[in-house]
């Protein structure tokens, strides 16, 4: 290929992202003008069988790899003060001991990082990494060895503590890559390890990618189908032995009923604007989008694509809030919601009895709303209503005087103590602290419900819910009357999901409470 070429492919690429991120902008321009999206499609009875299979949660690779070095770290720190203890007897040099073993094992989970042996590839292959896997070892320790004499204080440590670590850790690290590689092939074999694909578009591209795939012998991809909306012999029913579950239009509701990690879309890079529109329908699914690049004549920039195996693709969308980050935004959530419940729970019992004792009924409403992937959950809020009165589906919104709403629920929906239960939906894990708010199923402006208002409302669900947000806190809260309200609501929305961290997540948190002042949306 010569360079004009090369330099051809990569503006074609560097094109592509560009359009692709346009599709996250919000089409105010045609849904004004009355384009309807499209409507949820009824998936057919055998895509539905096969979602059935595959509704459970497993481990993803990026987590396994992560507890791998997590686990690393614990034993090789157990080790070394475990051999610590036969030879220390002062509890002021057991301190120093203790540091020195922390900072030993990080720097040892550190430098075996930098020899590539926590990938799943070479895990599943313990003897070819073995001398990787020690030479790393022998490295860290002789780091370790060198800070603690040009700091001058190699008297101060056993020699026998220093070898018998070396040894101990060695062991040990051979020992768990066989124990590994086993359990590796074992959970592979048996479905908790790995990632489920679907192949988006069929015919001799879709076939192509999926042998290229299953050539590879260190694939974790489980294929769980085709989907395609050509009906002509171009795509045919079995595709490389793989069976053709439906349209792009099911591919949507058939990721929202299966537990589906990424989507592969098996068309040229020529193929522009039919890749475009795919994306303009798929991009609202919380899944990692690729767009296989094997079969494209075309060099690409070392960075600009990522590989299943040796098959190269281009990254077009990754699912947000995923892996570690869930993690850590899952600890983030039950932290402050147990701090908040601990610190208002007389605020909430205050209220609880105002409500029994002013109307007659329950005092807690609970009502369905859309959370995360477009599942349908119960969320809690103390009862504004009269019983009689309540809207369960809130197809109508409260307004400014709305005779429906009690005296005391007034006042409990101004200062937003009535969403206060919703910290108990948080440690369900139904929602989370931070997040796009919840919206009831049936919520609607004037006579259209939300989807038909926004393109690409639904993406907003990519992330589970949250009980406050970046749009609450920037005043776009309460009552929802204009179609310009959903819009900016949502807009925010997106924003916060494509620049979300856990400092993020905390400057909103903190800022919700002096936002909240502001009662003049909140009826």
């Amino acid at each position: 290929m010569n360079q004009a070429e090369k330099n051809d492919g990569e503006l074609d690429v560097e094109r592509l992202r560009k359009q692709v991120s346009e599709i996250r902008t919000i089409s105010n321009e045609e849904t004004s003008a009355g384009r309807r999206p499209s409507q949820p499609v009824e998936l057919n009875d055998f895509a539905k069988r096969v979602a059935a299979q595959f509704r459970e949660e497993k481990f993803s690779p990026a987590m396994m790899t992560g507890l791998f070095r997590l686990v690393d770290f614990l034993m090789l720190f157990a080790i070394g003060c475990a051999i610590s203890f036969g030879y220390v007897q002062e509890d002021r040099v057991m301190a120093v001991y203790t540091l020195t073993i922390a900072a030993g094992a990080a720097l040892s989970v550190l430098f075996i990082q930098f020899a590539d042996c926590y990938q799943l590839t070479v895990l599943r292959a313990a003897r070819r990494s073995l001398s990787r896997l020690i030479g790393a070892w022998t490295i860290a320790f002789a780091a370790m060895a060198m800070a603690l004499f040009f700091m001058k204080v190699g008297g101060t440590y056993s020699r026998v503590w220093f070898a018998g670590w070396f040894l101990s850790g060695a062991s040990y690290l051979v020992a768990s890559r066989f124990v590994a590689a086993w359990s590796l092939k074992r959970w592979l074999r048996n479905g908790i390890l790995e990632r489920r694909a679907v192949i988006v578009c069929g015919g001799n591209p879709a076939r192509e990618l999926i042998r290229n795939l299953e050539s590879q012998s260190d694939n974790d991809i489980r294929i769980l189908g085709v989907f395609d909306d050509r009906l002509d012999r171009r795509s045919p029913d079995l595709i490389a032995g793989y069976p053709k579950l439906g349209t792009v239009s099911e591919l949507v509701e058939f990721v929202r009923a299966a537990r589906v990690d990424m989507l592969i879309i098996s068309l040229p890079l020529t193929a522009e604007k039919r890749i475009l529109d795919l994306l303009r329908k798929l991009w609202i699914l919380p899944v990692d989008i690729r767009l296989a690049a094997h079969a494209n004549n075309l060099k690409f920039r070392p960075r600009a694509y990522s590989h299943i195996g040796k098959v190269p693709m281009l990254d077009v969308f990754d699912k947000p809030i995923s892996d570690w980050d869930s993690v850590a935004k899952r600890i983030f959530d039950i932290f402050f919601a147990t701090v908040a419940i601990l610190c208002l729970w007389p605020v909430m019992l205050a209220a609880a009895v105002a409500v029994k004792l002013t109307s007659r009924g329950p005092i807690i409403f609970k009502q369905m709303r859309h959370g995360f992937n477009n599942e349908t959950i119960n969320v809690y809020k103390f009862r504004s209503m009269y019983t009689d009165m309540q809207d369960v589906t809130a197809a109508k919104a409260v307004t400014k005087g709305d005779p429906r709403v009690t005296p005391v629920g007034r006042f409990l929906r101004k200062s937003s103590i009535d969403e206060l239960p919703q910290l108990f939906n948080v440690l369900r894990g139904d929602l989370s602290l931070v997040g796009p708010r919840p919206h009831a199923v049936l919520a609607q402006t004037r006579d259209r419900v939300y989807a038909d208002v926004v393109e690409g409302y639904f993406a907003r669900h990519r992330v589970k819910p949250g009980v406050t947000g970046w749009a609450q806190i920037n005043g776009w809260r309460g009552e929802i009357d204009s179609d310009e309200k959903i819009r900016f609501r949502t807009a925010y929305d997106l924003y916060y999901i494509e620049n979300w961290s856990l400092w993020f997540d905390l400057k909103i948190l903190f800022l919700t409470p002096i936002r909240l002042l502001n009662t003049e949306n909140a009826y």
